[in-house]
This record gives structure tokens, sequence and C-alpha cells, in this order.
């Protein structure tokens, strides 16, 4: 009987061992030369969670603990049932799984946030396909690039392989576009909150090419996967991809339930003449902090956008008084609803760097500030995250923004002043078809979405989810009110717009803090369609923005680029 292939992409030492009547190759990671070594005895891979290295007696936490990334990626492959299904050779469909991620344990901060263990997650998939798919036979690998892609599809060649389920989770590895260039039917999904920025950005792009051969399933309940995954059965009539793709589409589309009509929230907006919303964003400015070196000045939709180094802020964060420090402390510590692995220095030094950011907001008569914050802080440029510091600015009507994206802080420039105070948060979506919903996940939220002199609603202060470092909110976001999410495009000289019902807080630890989740007005289907070409950020307001951005881009001279 031909061995069963367990490949683990990038690493270079390999395992034989005999799981029944079938040999399975397991590669795993050595320092070493090249060499094969078999197992002495079957009794320790028989054990219910095979925690025991093939070649040495190691527990399988003293394994991890020990070894490198890429060790603990093998290992994590190799800790699962690993073959199942074929109720006969003649029969069988032989699909490919792909891990699409850096390790089995989260080696680096990036969603769903450092540390976190993916075993038990592809355990529990893999126990319910060996249940509900037993026709078809499952060979499982990890990639986290084209390279290891490409390896993966070298080795196929020589193994039958009908098809593909890439499951992306950790947002950036391209791995699914090498997969779909074999030809053969691929199965697209994310695993919610993990992977889902490459995931909307790569799938939108597979979508505009018109990809014949890759369906797609973006769903947090598993049997929405398992069902796509029996769409294979087309593939096994021998019918095209291109029906597969169908199948899987038809699957989504039954399975995401219908638009409802909700009762809205009274929510009266008073905005700005456009007149006079125009000419404040001549008088408005940003401060871009992008890296050391600062920049020449640009503008967006008149917007003047000034780039400043890391060292001007943080001189300034480090010299603000420390008594006034304290305060802002207090103040944040009281009004939280929660706080949870934060310590007080933490939020102090996060309260420098918030006086930091007013101070020097006002050195340059500005009224944004956008920061590098991740690079910022992992290049310890700056002393502190400045999250709470963007929460307050936004919550006083002015503008703190995420990431240096200075597009999206024109975004929230214009429409706070469009609308006399209320603020947006940028966010990274993730769409759920289980729910039909769309959530908008970030670090940092405000807690008056209704403008400054608006109500508040409660809000945790946790560490930023992705390192589990610094501080940052959770906003508990109200719900039953209409909200407008946004983005502009300067060289275009578009607005991407579209509207959702706010319906409820998602606390799963997993990615972002604060989590808003929304219902969608229009086709939920053409959500996934734009991603590639406007990025993973949108803007989100309260309110029914629809008429006063149409008057805003007709005045400028911009076009309204509607997403559902």
């Amino acid at each position: 009987m031909p061995p069963i292939l367990f490949a683990l992409i990038g690493i270079n030492s390999r395992f034989d061992y005999v799981i029944g009547k079938r040999q399975v190759l397991c590669y795993a990671f050595s320092r070493s030369p090249r060499r094969t070594m078999r197992m002495k005895t079957k009794e320790a891979l028989m054990t219910p969670n095979l925690s025991v290295c093939g070649c040495c007696p190691m527990s399988r936490r003293s394994f991890l603990e020990k070894s490198g990334t890429t060790c603990a990626a093998a290992l994590g492959a190799w800790a699962i049932p690993r073959v199942f299904g074929a109720s006969s050779p003649a029969d069988r469909l032989r699909i490919r799984i792909v891990y699409v991620l850096f390790g089995a344990k989260q080696p680096r901060p990036t969603w769903p946030h450092i540390g976190y263990d993916f075993v038990p997650v592809m355990n529990r998939l893999e126990a319910a396909l060996a249940n509900q798919c037993p026709e078809f036979e499952f060979v499982t690998s990890m990639a986290s690039t084209e390279e290891e892609a490409g390896k993966i599809l070298k080795e196929d060649e020589t193994t039958r392989v009908d098809g593909y389920l890439a499951i992306q989770m950790n947002n950036w590895p391209r791995v699914v576009q090498t997969l779909a260039a074999s030809g053969k039917p691929v199965l697209y999904a994310d695993f919610t909150y993990a992977g889902t920025g490459g995931f909307l950005t790569y799938n939108a792009a597979l979508l505009r090419m018109r990809s014949t051969n890759v369906g797609f399933v973006s769903s947090s309940e598993p049997q929405d996967l398992i069902d796509a995954v029996k769409c294979f059965e087309v593939v096994r009539q021998g019918l095209p991809a291109v029906e597969f793709v169908a199948a899987t589409s038809r699957s989504r589309e039954q399975r995401t339930p219908k638009a409802g009509d909700r009762d809205r929230a009274a929510d009266p907006l008073r905005c700005l003449p456009i007149a006079d919303c125009v000419n404040r964003l001549k008088e408005s400015k940003i401060l871009a902090i992008r890296d050391q070196k600062g920049g020449p000045a640009t503008e967006i939709m008149g917007i003047p956008v000034v780039y400043v180094p890391f060292a001007e802020l943080n001189d300034l964060a480090q010299t603000a008084s420390r008594d006034e420090a304290r305060d802002w402390a207090d103040r944040w510590e009281k009004g939280a609803q929660r706080i949870e692995g934060v310590p007080r220095e933490t939020i102090e030094k996060s309260a420098a760097m918030y006086l930091g950011q007013k101070a020097l907001m006002k050195k340059h008569g500005a009224n944004a500030i956008t920061i590098n914050c991740l690079g910022g802080f992992y290049g310890n440029h700056i002393s502190a995250y400045p999250c709470l510091g963007f929460c307050q600015l936004v919550d006083d009507g002015l503008v703190g923004a995420c990431e240096c994206d200075v597009r999206s802080t024109a975004t929230m420039v214009a429409i706070t002043t469009l609308t006399q105070g209320r603020p947006g948060y940028i966010s990274d979506p993730v769409m759920d078809t289980s729910k039909r919903e769309i959530i908008y996940a970030h670090c940092v939220a405000p807690t008056k979405v209704f403008g400054p002199t608006g109500p508040a609603n409660p809000y945790q202060i946790l560490t930023h989810s992705e390192d589990r470092q610094g501080a940052s909110i959770r906003s508990i976001l109200p719900t039953g009110y209409l909200t407008t999410s946004l983005q502009f495009e300067p060289k275009r000289k578009e607005i991407l717009f579209h509207q959702a019902m706010a319906v409820g807080n998602d606390s799963n630890d997993r990615a972002c803090r604060t989590k808003l989740r929304a219902q969608p007005l229009g086709d939920f289907e053409k959500l996934f369609t734009m991603w590639d070409v406007w990025g993973w950020h949108r803007v989100t307001f309260y309110g029914d923005l629809q008429e006063p951005v149409a008057a805003l881009a007709d005045a400028v001279g911009w076009k309204v680029v509607t997403e559902t």
C-alpha cells in the first residue's frame, strides 16, 4: 500500500510510522542531516492523544516548549488524526487540507493572537469531517508561503489529489493563489477572527479574476464548512471544477439567513451645511507619525497632512506631567467596567502618551493624529500604545486613528466635521454568513458614538489583543441603531459606502478587542467583492449618512461607490 504523505512544509527530517496497515510519512524539523527513522513500537501512536514524539520519550508540551516554531508546527499537525474517510479505494475522492498559518501554536503577534493553539481547532474539524464525510479521504498539510504551497503541488504530482481545502488561519500568508493556479477545485475558507484579512482580500481578487475553480466559505458555524466540503461530491461524479464552485455558492447562499426587518432606534442627526463642512476641512490638519524621519506634507479632500517623526511624539510623552497622567489614569480606571491584564503602570504610560498626543497636536495646530502604533511600539520608538488616548480624543470630538492609516483618518476628519462631532472608528471587518453579519473589529473605538455631548457606553481596559501587551479598549457599543461605514480613496476620488444595523457585541478572545456585530443592508454577497481594491480597513459611524455623504461627494467632485 502506498504511503500517505503528511506534508509539513519548510521542514527537513522524516519519520515513518504505521497506523493500522497504513504507512505514514511525517516530516519534522531537525538541524541534523536528513535521516529516516522508523517507529519501533506502534503502541505510542495508538494512544488517544498521540502525545509522544516518534523519536524520543518527550511529552508534546515539552517538545513544543523546547523546539522552534517550525517544529511546533510539525508536532501540531502530527498530534491529531491525519488520515480518515474513503469507503473503498475505487470510490474515494482525495482532498488535501492545507492549513494556512505560521505554526500550530501562534509564534508572533497577529490574528488570532500570539500563543494561540490551533491544534484543538484542527482536531475538531478533522473529527467532524471524518464523521460527516466518510466517502472522502483527507491528507493534511501546513503552509505559510507560496514556495511552501508550490512544494505541496510538486508532491501531489506523484500522488492523486482531487481537490484542496485551504483554511486561512493567519491573516497574510499567500498560499491559496498557488493552489488555485493548479486548476484543481479549491475550497477557500476563513477561520473567523484569525485569517480574515488575507481571506477577504485574496478571495475578492479571485472573484475579480472570475476564477472557475475556487469556491469559498466565510462562517463561524462549522456545519457551513462541512456542507461546503460535501460539494466535492460533484467532482467525484466527474463534473468540472466550475460546477463545484457553483455548488459551494448555492450551499453558502442557502445557509445564509435572509435579511429581516428590524426596528431602528431613533437617532436624529444634525449635519453642517456642506459648504461650511468643505471650508472647515481646509482648516483641519492631520498629523501622521509613520517612522523616524517624517516626510513632506500632502492633502486629502483639502485636508492638510503633515508627517512628523516618532521622536517628536515620544519626547512629549516622556516629559508629560506625571500628576496629570495619574489623574487621567484614575479617570479611565474609574469609568471602566472591567480591567484585565493591564497593570496600573501601563495605564499611566498610556495616559502620558495621550498627553503627548495632545501636546503635539497643539504644537502643530492639528485636530487629528494617526500613528504607526504597531511599528512604533514593537520598534521601541514610542513608550506605550496610543489606544486609550485615541479613544479619549474621538470621545472629545477630535480624531485619533490607528496604524498611520491616512485615508481612514481623513475619512474620520471629514465625517466628524460633517456631523458636528460624531466619531468614527477604524476596523478590520469580518464576514460571517452563518448570521448574515459583518463584524467591525479593532482595539480602539469610541465610547460616545453620538458625539461629545451624547451618552457614554460601557468599556473595558484590556491588553492589545495581538501581542497581549499594553492597554487597549473594548467598547461595548450600543445596538439597534443604523451605522454607516466608509472609506475615502483620494487617487480615484471615490468614497466607499455601506450601511448596517448594529445588533450586538462579540467578546470572542480571538482578534481585536472591540467587535461590533451588524447586519448589512442590501446585497450581502456583494460585500465579498471589493476588499482587494479597497483594502481591509473601514471606518464606521453611527447614523444614517447616506444623503450627507452623497452631498459632500457632489460638492468636491468625488463618486460614491456602494459595496452592498
